[in-house]
């Protein structure tokens, strides 16, 4: 095709927001010919946008020394802003990205009238100083970014902009004002008023700012929206870093852990750089946590090292691994320690929300009450349904176990009415998990029951057999089952556990009985049903439904 023919070709390509098409155009073109500096902006933007981030930073780099040439100094100055909007949240690029703002900076002291280009150097040295935690500069300098696009009718900067302001507010702890302003840019995002790389920004950092605060009903509601005007855009590939694992955990509340799995590894998988990219610690933490959640504890425990190695503290996570290895005092020592180091609020909750299971596992009432003590504070403090229902729970697990399966059922229910309006189907069967054990108690041998079977439709269903494993010496085996196969009730407690991928020393420590014991269950199990492998005990207890 003649060079020329291509390059109209990615023009138009450009216009119509097809970027794949004008990617690929755009370097098919510079390959014969030389590109204007307005053509290797538009090639940065269509790069950045399906994801080559490397090829949108040379291509402005590249257009900026051409505009320099032509002696364009605001142009050159939009194309420094730009490339340092794409390198400021990488680490290993922190520095160059300044260098850069202190060109746009002296290029644009140059300019003598207002422009547009000065409301964006304002929001891109505000994102800068909010790492250095001057909130209140940096809200004002969003202010005047908002004005500067209300002045020019810029749109995308107003949207950057206001939503920056939302940002800063809730750093100074104004949530509510933060968060309208956070609403106002999402609804300019999700209605199409502003364009692709902006609009990605704007959710991925408000989904960040609701994970923060345990603000899932809020993330979950923009995400939808989002994915509406996403789904639109085939060739976009906005999502990086912690909007890709903040979208996990979502899937992963809901309970499409397939579908959450698939986001985690294609977040780790665009964070090689574990030494230096933050992210990629978050990443194989989320990754961690699911294997741990479907039983899969050695690539657990792999995620988890990944994650240590990439800066990430694998807590509390590679705590509760071990309670469902059986490993009661690694555990216990590992969210004790865990407690002592945690000062973030967002990943002290889980801990403390852990801590409460770990430290009810090992007997020890006090221990657990004084954690959920502290994580019912915490959810005083806020009006927040997930805070409420992780807080109603550890209430209720505490109640129980100290002898008041009243007070723990009031706790629980309530509990269990938040998490099924959040649609969080695995942490609601566990509640109801705690509920049948309340009921017992009180000696509804039959309302226990009920609530064992539904919450072991949902472990069944999501695949998640840790807790299967411990629902199941809770659940008195049917009698057809144990006739059916020459098993006796404790051989089918025992398959049922074999089936979930644990040691017999775990099954051993889980039933309260000897290793040496639950060698001969096995033993004895493997002869009656012929068997010769646990992977052919668990493929024969999936069989014939005795999960």
């Amino acid at each position: 095709m003649n060079p020329v023919d291509t390059l109209d070709r990615a023009r138009i390509a450009s216009l119509r927001g097809e970027w794949k098409d004008a990617y690929d155009a755009f370097t098919t073109a510079e390959k014969t010919t030389t590109l204007e500096p307005e053509d290797l902006d538009h090639l940065a933007r269509a790069a950045y946008l399906i994801g080559d981030d490397v090829c949108s930073a040379h291509s402005l780099t590249r257009a900026h020394a051409a505009y320099l040439s032509r002696g364009d100094a605001l142009s050159a100055a939009r194309s420094a802003l730009w490339l340092a909007f794409v390198i400021m949240d990488q680490p290993s690029q922190r520095a160059q990205a300044g260098g850069w703002l202190a060109r746009a900076q002296r290029l644009l002291d140059g300019v003598k009238d207002p422009c547009v280009e000065q409301g964006w150097l304002l929001c891109a040295t505000a994102r800068q100083r909010a790492s250095a935690g001057e909130f209140a500069t940096v809200g004002a300098a969003f202010a005047e970014a908002a004005a500067i696009g209300e002045r020019f009718g810029d749109r995308d900067l107003l949207t950057l902009a206001r939503h920056g302001q939302g940002r800063a507010l809730m750093m100074m702890k104004d949530k509510a004002a933060g968060l309208a302003l956070l609403d106002e840019a999402m609804v300019a995002v999700t209605s199409g008023e502003i364009g692709p790389i902006v609009a990605g920004a704007v959710y991925c950092s408000v989904i960040t700012a609701c994970h923060d605060i345990f603000d899932m009903r809020r993330a979950q509601e923009w995400t939808t929206a989002f994915q509406a005007w996403f789904d639109a855009q085939p060739d976009v590939a906005l999502f990086r870093g912690y909007c890709l694992i903040h979208r996990s955990e979502l899937m992963r509340l809901h309970g499409s852990w397939d579908h959450a799995m698939g986001e985690a590894r294609r977040a780790c998988d665009r964070l090689t750089d574990r030494a230096s990219r933050p992210e990629a610690g978050a990443a194989y933490y989320q990754l961690g946590e699911l294997h741990r959640l479907r039983g899969e504890f050695t690539k657990a425990e792999d995620a988890y090292r990944a994650a240590s190695q990439a800066g990430r503290r694998p807590q509390p996570g590679m705590a509760l691994l071990r309670l469902n290895q059986g490993q009661l005092d690694a555990a216990e020592t590992s969210i004790r320690l865990a407690i002592q180091e945690t000062r973030d609020m967002h990943t002290r909750v889980l801990v403390l929300s852990a801590a409460v299971e770990i430290m009810l596992a090992r007997k020890d009432i006090d221990a657990a009450r004084s954690a959920c003590d502290e994580l019912s504070r915490i959810a005083d403090d806020s009006t927040l349904p997930y805070l409420a229902a992780l807080a109603s729970s550890a209430q209720g697990a505490v109640a129980l176990a100290g002898g008041e399966p009243l007070a723990a059922l009031e706790s629980l229910q309530a509990a269990c009415a938040r998490w099924q309006e959040m649609d969080a189907p695995f942490e609601h069967a566990q509640t109801r998990v705690t509920i049948g054990l309340a009921y017992r108690q009180l000696g509804d041998v039959d309302g226990a029951e009920l609530e064992f079977d539904a919450a072991h439709e949902v472990f069944d269903r999501l695949g998640a057999a840790p807790a299967a494993a411990r629902l199941a010496p809770l659940v008195r085996p049917p009698v057809s089952a144990a006739s059916s196969t020459g098993l006796t009730g404790r051989e089918i407690e025992v398959l049922r556990l074999v089936a979930t991928g644990i040691t017999n020393a775990a099954i051993a420590s889980r039933l309260g009985i000897s290793e040496r014991t639950v060698d001969r269950h096995v033993s004895n199990i493997f002869t009656k049903l012929d068997l010769s492998s646990r992977a052919a005990a668990t493929a024969y207890a999936y069989q014939h439904k005795l999960l």
